[in-house]
């Protein structure tokens, strides 16, 4: 592969656009100049089967480097996902067994590849190293770094302040990380601004042991669909790329207001004209949120579904949301009454798998979360008689509902 006609400086522009820190820009215009194509890594551990809509930040800049002609290493942490990422974490992050990682790590390739050209890539796997990295070797990489540097973290600064556990696993995952650098013989790292500590360290253990330093670039993080917290599967407030097409134009709705703009600014696309124009308006005071989220959602959709999945999103959304319609295409379930007495509300949500349990789905009835025909069901108790009905749980789970007399 070769690098792309642009010079230096042009490419850093490339590399610094929307960059949370970079370091150094002088060591990366120093690569660059040699003229020879960069090896450029990110790791994303499998700790979950899919990969959501805060990778995409990183992943589109990766596939932008890409395009410069740069070598693309995505490194899939299958050895430092059995350690887990201490990063942000207020308490010990539960370890996974070998088989949920191999699980989650299949599906990572065929998601990657609606981003980058994974053919012009390297997709590997940390275990190639680490499981035949020798015991007396990695205590030797570990006294390379001190325990007051890893203290440096905030994660773990107030845990050991708070008295809250940290694992010596957790000290080495650092390290690890640092490892697969010096294994990819990486020139740039990339990561979420809360990587930042870990990317400098790979370029300290890298000069220890004679190697050329990475250049760390990181880049801001996505909130989730709450508003708050940085978007992770674990938190139940991300969004996947793969998800159904519904579900990423229903949780992109969801966003708060608060977060719009940054959402459009990180995950915005420059042919996305009417979605910056939705947002100057917003900007303004003249356009509405609602509007501009919408634009959103669509797009979102129709990078990863297309068009027409973009279009039915749209209006199903509508219809529900906005005209209050039930859709059209929701599953039937057919239920005999066993006696002369009619069915309990309870009972239908666990038929149509809208509850777990009975005692779920009291729940839902006292959260005001069921509707029979559109009405709220206020109790538990409540039951139905022979005839046609829908069903709603929540905002998006419809059923139709037949009951029938007993045989």
């Amino acid at each position: 592969m070769q690098v792309s006609g642009r010079t230096p400086e042009e490419q850093l522009e490339v590399f610094r656009k929307g960059a949370a820190a970079l370091a150094s820009e002088e060591e990366l215009l120093a690569k660059l100049r040699r003229g020879k194509p960069l090896r450029i890594k990110y790791g994303c551990d499998p700790s979950r089967p899919d990969l959501h809509l805060g990778h995409l930040v990183v992943l589109d800049k990766l596939r932008a480097l890409q395009e410069l002609g740069h070598r693309i290493i995505f490194l899939i942490g299958d050895f430092t996902g059995r350690i887990g990422d201490p990063t942000g974490r207020s308490r010990t992050r539960p370890i996974l067994s070998r088989e949920e990682i191999e699980r989650n790590a299949q599906t990572y390739r065929a998601q990657v590849s609606r981003v980058l050209d994974v053919g012009q890539a390297e997709i590997r796997f940390n275990s190639e190293w680490m499981e035949q990295l020798g015991v007396s070797e990695f205590i030797g990489l570990c006294s390379r770094a001190t325990v007051a540097r890893l203290l440096e973290r905030d994660d773990f600064r107030n845990r050991y302040r708070s008295g809250v556990p940290i694992g010596l696993h957790e000290f080495l995952y650092p390290m690890v990380q640092a490892y697969d650098s010096i294994a990819l013989e990486a020139d740039v790292e990339l990561g979420g601004s809360d990587q930042h500590i870990n990317l400098l360290l790979a370029r300290e253990i890298q000069r220890s042991v004679g190697q050329e330093a990475q250049v760390a670039l990181t880049l801001p993080l996505l909130e989730g669909t709450d508003g708050v917290e940085k978007m992770s599967k674990s938190l139940g407030n991300a969004v996947g790329i793969t998800d159904p097409p519904d579900e990423i134009y229903g949780r992109t709705m969801s966003i708060p207001d608060t977060i719009l703009p940054r959402w459009c600014e990180l995950l915005g696309r420059p042919e996305w004209s009417e979605v910056d124009a939705l947002r100057k308006q917003v900007d303004e005071g003249r356009g509405n949120p609602r509007d501009l989220k919408g634009a959103l959602a669509r797009r979102l959709v129709e990078r990863f579904w297309g068009s027409d999945a973009a279009n039915a999103a749209e209006d199903r959304f509508d219809r529900l949301f906005r005209r209050h319609e039930a859709p059209d295409d929701m599953p039937e379930i057919e239920v005999a009454l066993s006696g002369g007495e009619g069915i309990p509300v309870v009972d239908l949500l666990t038929r149509a798998e809208f509850a777990a349990s009975r005692g779920e789905g009291k729940r839902l009835i006292a959260q005001g979360g069921v509707r029979l025909d559109g009405k709220p069901v206020d109790s538990a108790e409540a039951q139905v008689e022979p005839g046609q009905y829908v069903l709603q749980a929540g905002k998006r789970r419809f059923a139709r509902i037949r009951v029938r007399e007993p045989i």
